[in-house]
C-alpha cells in the first residue's frame, strides 16, 4: 500500500484496496449473476434517493415508478442549483469529497461525492493501470496536464503530484523549446508512464519524430501512454507508437461520473460496471447511475457524450460491456501572434477560474477568427457586467498572451454538434 493509500484510510476511514478487491470479486462473478447484483444496487440507489434528496424527489414526482426507464433523466442544467439543495440527507457538504468539472461537455458543474465512491474510482484507475503493468499509486508518471494559476490551487497540485509521483508538464505552451526540455527531463528521470490530454502528447509525438528521437530509447523505463478528455484517432495512436515506443490506451472518464471506461490490453474500451450503470439511448446518448454515491443525484445522469455499446466478448475475458464507438470532444491549437501555439485544453482552465470566481458561467465557447482576435460565446444566468468581462479578459491574457483582442458575446444558448459534446475551442483560421 502506498503512501496515498494509506494516507486516505486514515483521514477518511476507507480502504481502496479493499474497495479494490471488491470491484474484483464482482468481476469473478457469472454475468447474470452480477447483472442481478447490479439491478439490485440502480434501484436501491434510486430509491434511496428518493427518499433522502428533496430535490430528486421533486424531479420524480409524487409516485415512484416501477419501471426504470420512468424514472427522469439527470442533465448538468438540473444540477447547476445551490449545493445544499441537491445533497441528500443526512450528508453535509463539508464532509464529503467536492470537485467541480470545466465544462469539457459545455456545462461547468459543481458536484460532491462521499469518500467511499471517491475510493472506488481510485480503486478502478489502480486495476485499470495494473493491466498495463504499472501501479497508479507508485509508478512515476509524466503528467501532460494544465495547472491552475492561482497560488493557493497550484500550490495544492503540486502537493498531489509530490504524492501521487508524478511530475507535470504544463500545456499551456507549446513549442519547440518546450519540447526540447521535456525530451530532457526524460533523458533524466525514469518515467513509467505518461497519462494526459491526446491533443499535447500528439504534438510532442510530431516533435520527436521530426528530430528522430525514439522516447522509450531515452527513457527505457517508459511502459504505456495513457491518454483521456480527447478522443484519440488510429493516426494519433502511430504517432504515439512511432514517437514513443510504446502503445496508447484510452481512459473514459469525467470528473463527475468518475473512471466510465478503460482499455484493456486487447485495445477494447471497458465500461466499469462494478461503479456505474450505463444505459445507450436511442441517439446514442449515454446516461449513467452512479451505484453508490448517496451523496449526490446522478441517476439516469446524461454525459453530454454518444457512444455506442457493445455486448461482444473481448479475448482479454471481461465479461463487462465494451465501447464500441465513442464521439468524445477534439481539440485544435491556437497559434497566438507572439508566436506562442497554445492547445484548446487550454481554455477549460480559462472557463474553471471564471467558474470559480465568479459563478455566473453556465457554457461557452471561444473560436478564434483572426490571428490575435478570440471570440468568448457566453450563456450566464445574469447578465455580463463590465467587471466579468474584465475579469474573463484577464485570465484569457493570463493563460495566453497580453495585447489580444478579446470579444465577449452573451448569447441565449450554444448549438450543440451532433456529438453531443461540445468543445471549448474552435479555430475559425485557414490552416
Amino acid at each position: 500500500m502506498g503512501f496515498f493509500e494509506r494516507m486516505y484510510a486514515w483521514k477518511y476511514g476507507v480502504s481502496i484496496d479493499e474497495e479494490l478487491q471488491e470491484i474484483k470479486r464482482l468481476k469473478s462473478m457469472p454475468r447474470e449473476e452480477f447483472l442481478r447484483w447490479q439491478d439490485r444496487k440502480r434501484w436501491e440507489m434510486a430509491r434511496y434517493m428518493y427518499e433522502h434528496n428533496a430535490f430528486y424527489k421533486t424531479l420524480v414526482g409524487e409516485r415512484f415508478p416501477d419501471r426504470w426507464e420512468a424514472l427522469p433523466v439527470v442533465t448538468k442544467g438540473h444540477l447547476q442549483a445551490p449545493l445544499d439543495r441537491l445533497i441528500s440527507e443526512p450528508y453535509k457538504h463539508k464532509r464529503l469529497y467536492k470537485n467541480n468539472t470545466s465544462g469539457s461537455s459545455g456545462h461547468p458543474l459543481t458536484f460532491v461525492k462521499d469518500y467511499r465512491t471517491q475510493a472506488r474510482v481510485w480503486a478502478y484507475k489502480k486495476y485499470f493501470s495494473h493491466l498495463h503493468g504499472i501501479d497508479y499509486f507508485r509508478s512515476k508518471e509524466a503528467k501532460f496536464y494544465g495547472m491552475p494559476k492561482q497560488w493557493k490551487a497550484r500550490t495544492v497540485q503540486h502537493l498531489k503530484d509530490f504524492i501521487l509521483r508524478r511530475e507535470r508538464f504544463v500545456i499551456f505552451e507549446l513549442g519547440d523549446e518546450i519540447f526540447a526540455s521535456w525530451v530532457e527531463r526524460f533523458r533524466n528521470t525514469p518515467f513509467d508512464y505518461i497519462y494526459g490530454y491526446t491533443s499535447s502528447i500528439v504534438l510532442f509525438g510530431r516533435y520527436l519524430i521530426e528530430r528522430g528521437i525514439l522516447l522509450k530509447e531515452i527513457c527505457p523505463t517508459l511502459r504505456v501512454v495513457i491518454v483521456t478528455s480527447e478522443v484519440c484517432s488510429p493516426e494519433d495512436r502511430e504517432i504515439i507508437r512511432r514517437a514513443f515506443g510504446v502503445e496508447a490506451r484510452n481512459e473514459y472518464g469525467t470528473a463527475d461520473a468518475g473512471l466510465i471506461g478503460y482499455e484493456c490490453p486487447e485495445g477494447r474500451i471497458h465500461l466499469c460496471e462494478e461503479n456505474l450503470y450505463v444505459e445507450e439511448e436511442a441517439d446514442g446518448s449515454l446516461l449513467v447511475t452512479d451505484l453508490f454515491n448517496r451523496a449526490f443525484p446522478l441517476i439516469r445522469y446524461r454525459l453530454g457524450d454518444m457512444a455506442k455499446l457493445s455486448e461482444e466478448s473481448c479475448p482479454c475475458g471481461s465479461h463487462n460491456r465494451i465501447v464500441e464507438s465513442l464521439q468524445g470532444r477534439t481539440n485544435d491549437v491556437a497559434r497566438l501572434p507572439g508566436g506562442k501555439v497554445v492547445p484548446g485544453l487550454t481554455f477549460y482552465y480559462i472557463s474553471r477560474a471564471l467558474l470559480e470566481s465568479s459563478g455566473v458561467l453556465r457554457e461557452f465557447i471561444i473560436r478564434q477568427t483572426a490571428p490575435d482576435t478570440f471570440e468568448f460565446d457566453v450563456v450566464s444566468d445574469r447578465p455580463l457586467e463590465a467587471a466579468d468581462i474584465e475579469e474573463l479578459k484577464k485570465t484569457a491574457e493570463e493563460y495566453l498572451e497580453p495585447g489580444l483582442n478579446i470579444l465577449v458575446h452573451q448569447v441565449e444558448k450554444i448549438e450543440r454538434p451532433a456529438s453531443g459534446k461540445i468543445k471549448h475551442f474552435y479555430s475559425e483560421l485557414e490552416a
